[in-house]
């Protein structure tokens, strides 16, 4: 009778078994329920995390990114699949911003977090301010990037009311304001970190000068830098970015990595920076290393951005759920430093001396 009882509490136990998720200053525990099903989807396909910065996150070896969620007219459901898609297939960080879809994307990340199940407690919520478009207030008022105090204040408060939630786990600095005055934006910090309405702060499409600078006035870590990365626009190798991430501990985030699609089925727009890009130089090398690993061009192209030590993590921007889940493939494929090298000297156009 009492082994029979052990047996019975010990099930008991294994059944409300506790799964620690880390979010944060604390890990929340999350109550399930073993069975045949278990894990589901998302548990059995997650991806490898990594630290981020010098915090205590840990996010998804890939980010979704969520600017085209609301670009399908057409298909409105079409994002909230994205985000699920994303979710099951062992996402972790999702990027977004209060222009994506004039803030329609965080409406939609914030209905997704509502409606599936404990998703928030799973996943680390980024969102980014400071590009205001032309127009506004006035009709002659030009295109520009705010980071005065007030406006990385406010723009937090509607982000936060978009997301449907209480506190964003990473708030960032979308384009490098000219008249960006540290100290200013360091107080507009601490007020929202004092506030509980941010955990964690970082930047993006900074000049390493002015990560150095905005680092000396803040008394918290900047633990994130996304700039644009791929085998079609190689500067951060060669600017000091990614130095500086391996130096102070800020993990870079790669927007575009594939080239705007370039890399992929090719590109639907361009930004106008981008239209000088050459893919045609790389291409014939990236298939060849994707067929000799059985695998696609843009796994590959993801695998590349993995490979640097300075741990990149390129963000997937497809609404296209088998698109979503291939790019996860890149997590599980380390390329040989002459397969990287290859690739690097076709991108270049040129071999190294």
């Amino acid at each position: 009778m009492k082994e029979t009882k052990r047996a019975i509490n010990k099930e008991k136990d294994l059944a409300r078994a506790s799964c620690a998720w880390t979010t944060g200053e604390t890990s929340v525990p999350l109550i399930i329920s073993l069975s045949e099903n278990w894990p589901p989807a998302y548990f059995r396909k997650i991806m490898q995390t990594i630290p981020l910065g010098a915090s205590s996150l840990a996010g998804s070896r890939l980010a979704y990114g969520c600017w085209r969620l609301a670009s399908n007219k057409e298909d409105p459901q079409a994002g909230r699949r994205a985000v699920q898609a994303a979710y099951e297939a062992g996402y972790t960080l999702f990027d977004n911003a209060d222009i994506y879809g004039g803030g329609e994307a965080e409406k939609m990340m914030g209905a997704a977090l509502k409606e599936i199940s404990g998703m928030r407690q799973r996943v680390l919520v980024l969102t980014k301010c400071g590009v205001r478009h032309g127009g506004h207030p006035t009709p002659d008022t030009p295109n520009r990037w705010d980071f005065s105090g007030e406006y990385i204040i406010n723009s937090c408060e509607g982000s936060l009311k978009r997301l449907g939630i209480e506190t964003i786990d990473i708030f960032m600095l979308h384009r490098p304001d000219f008249l960006a005055d540290p100290a200013e934006i360091a107080k507009a910090f601490e007020q929202l970190h004092e506030a509980g309405k941010v955990r964690f702060f970082a930047v993006s499409n900074f000049r390493p000068t002015l990560v150095t600078a905005l680092q000396t006035a803040c008394p918290m870590p900047l633990i994130l830098h996304q700039v644009e990365i791929s085998l079609a626009k190689l500067d951060a190798f060669t600017d000091g970015t990614l130095d500086q991430c391996l130096s102070e501990r800020i993990t870079p985030m790669a927007w575009s990595p594939l080239a705007a699609g370039l890399i992929g089925d090719g590109a639907k727009r361009l930004l106008p920076a981008q239209q000088s890009y050459r893919p045609e130089k790389f291409l014939a090398e990236l298939d060849a290393i994707a067929k000799a690993r059985g695998t696609s061009r843009t796994v590959i192209a993801f695998s590349w951005l993995l490979k640097h030590p300075s741990k990149i993590i390129p963000i997937v921007g497809s609404i296209n759920p088998e698109r979503i889940r291939e790019a996860t493939k890149a997590a599980d494929l380390e390329l040989s430093r002459e397969e990287w090298y290859r690739l690097l000297n076709a991108a270049r156009g040129e071999p190294l001396p």
